[in-house]
């Protein structure tokens, strides 16, 4: 199938202000996770080519251009970006598509969830408030909130525009100059928000675009010197590393991290809204998601009930290209394919029973792909590795409880905090148990509400700080205490 919007060949990095290749001359190859075909080339990035970038958004964090412009030019500045990103929705969405092999509808739906952020936080750019601290007559207190400089953002492949926003758009609010470094499997929408960044009228070196691998560009950018903010989306292993350099510089870093999501299902819930949840859960991005819902936790008397509904609405899912907008895209690589499949077999050894899936899709045109089963697992006990472990694909876990406490124990039971939800028409019985699971959103009766406005972040393993709404303000920028003698 063509693609209605033509893809570079080659795409480049935004550094500076141009579009340059790598120092080295490298280049990375992008893949069709629908077909497995090679769909672009990105540049190679790596420690020299950081180097250039980070001393490009020093300087312009520096420069007149934007350390002196004003919070509302800046702000319309952030604003004609966001604007431009909905100009630009069909090709970004395509882009993101092809890449990350997320269905059509969805792609489009991150470059608008993109846009909005940028929209968002153009208009907090002049309410970025400091206060008075009273102390006594003969003196004044007062707090300011500064950037850090330059911050080095790290996404990850399953959202990869809408993520970069999510950071991007609240560090250049606040004043900092930000070096964006995209997962490998996915750069291309990340250099074309570069591209319109300079469109929007960012100075050249305040949003620059480094592809590459997280061993060679992603570390060099943790490593450098002049970034003095990081923030990291992605794996707790590389997180674990991304912080322990962070520790050794002393240097504040920002990560979000797996999960392990619970949703807890009472006997007087909506079983038609829990089933609609498991769908959601399931075919978007494929599961791809960090705090997808990935394990239901299910009171006893509604196992039965909640397994028959699920099962029939998974039975109408759509899979195929992401191109043709089914409800079910491909996995985003090979490794990843391999790796769901090792747990489904894995869930099956464990003593758990698939519900429904099971396995790949081998027919016809989905065999070249990676396309996976969504897959639901009954007979789990919460000590099975496939309830405790983040697979990162199209599979649910099904846990039974009897009593409040067990499902609180079962729903706290693993090292992730990221979210959970709860399914219950008793909303006193959803607010205790808001207050006693560890997580850092909880969401009752429709999981993953809320908006660019609604914190984000995890408990435990799941990270530390908070994206998102007002609280992103406070992630990106360093509280200031000035004391004035009268």
């Amino acid at each position: 199938m063509s693609p209605p919007i033509a893809v570079r060949d080659r795409t480049s990095m935004i550094i500076g202000g141009r579009a340059v290749p790598a120092a080295s001359g490298a280049w990375l190859t992008t893949y069709d996770p629908s077909t497995g075909e090679p769909l672009a080339e990105a540049p190679r990035g790596g420690p020299a080519d950081v180097d250039a970038a980070v001393a490009s958004a020093h300087a312009a964090y520096r420069a007149p251009e934007w350390a002196r412009l004003t919070p509302p030019d800046r702000g319309r500045a952030l604003a004609r970006l966001g604007a431009l990103l909905l100009a630009n929705q069909d090709e970004l969405g395509t882009l993101e598509t092809l890449d990350s092999g997320k269905p059509l509808s969805q792609g489009r739906r991150d470059v608008a969830l993109a846009a909005r952020y940028f929209e968002y936080y153009a208009g907090i750019c002049d309410k970025i408030e400091g206060a008075h601290l009273p102390l006594d007559a003969e003196h004044l207190a007062i707090t300011t909130k500064e950037p850090y400089g330059v911050v080095g953002v790290i996404v990850p492949w399953n959202a990869p525009l809408n993520q970069a926003a999510r950071a991007a758009a609240p560090a250049l609010a606040v004043g900092n100059a930000v070096v964006l470094k995209p997962a490998e499997e996915t750069p291309l929408t990340a250099v074309r928000l570069g591209e319109l960044a300079l469109e929007a009228g960012l100075p050249p070196g305040v949003l620059n675009v480094v592809t590459g691998l997280g061993s060679e560009a992603g570390q060099a950018l943790v490593e450098h010197p002049l970034v003095r903010r990081i923030s990291f989306t992605g794996s707790v292993e590389t997180g674990r590393l991304v912080a322990k350099t962070a520790a050794d510089r002393i240097v504040p870093v920002g990560l979000e991290l797996g999960g392990k999501s619970a949703n807890v299902v009472f006997p007087d819930a909506d079983l038609d809204a829990v089933a609609a949840s498991v769908l959601r859960t399931m075919t978007h991005n494929a599961g791809q998601i960090c705090s997808a819902a990935t394990r239901l936790v299910v009171h006893a008397d509604a196992v039965d009930d909640v397994l028959d509904r699920v099962s029939a609405a998974l039975a109408g899912v759509t899979v195929g290209p992401g191109l043709t907008d089914p409800m079910l895209g491909p996995l985003i690589s090979r490794a990843q394919l391999d790796r769901v499949l090792g747990y489904l077999d894995l869930g099956g050894r464990e003593g758990a029973t698939a519900v429904t899936g099971g396995g790949r899709y081998t027919g016809g045109d989905l065999a070249r792909g990676y396309f996976v089963q969504p897959t639901v697992f009954a007979g789990v006990r919460p000590d099975m590795r496939i309830a405790n472990e983040e697979i990162f694909g199209p599979v649910v876990c099904v846990l039974p409880f009897r009593t409040e406490d067990e499902a609180v124990e079962i729903a706290n039971g693993t090292g992730y905090g990221l979210a959970a939800g709860v399914y219950t028409r008793d909303i006193g019985r959803a607010l205790g148990m808001s207050r006693r699971l560890e997580a850092g959103q909880v969401f009752v009766n429709e999981y993953q509400a809320g908006g660019v406005e609604t914190p984000f972040g995890g408990y435990k393993r799941s990270g530390w700080g908070r994206e998102k709404g007002l609280a992103a303000i406070d992630h990106y920028s360093q509280l200031k205490t000035t004391v004035i003698r009268l």
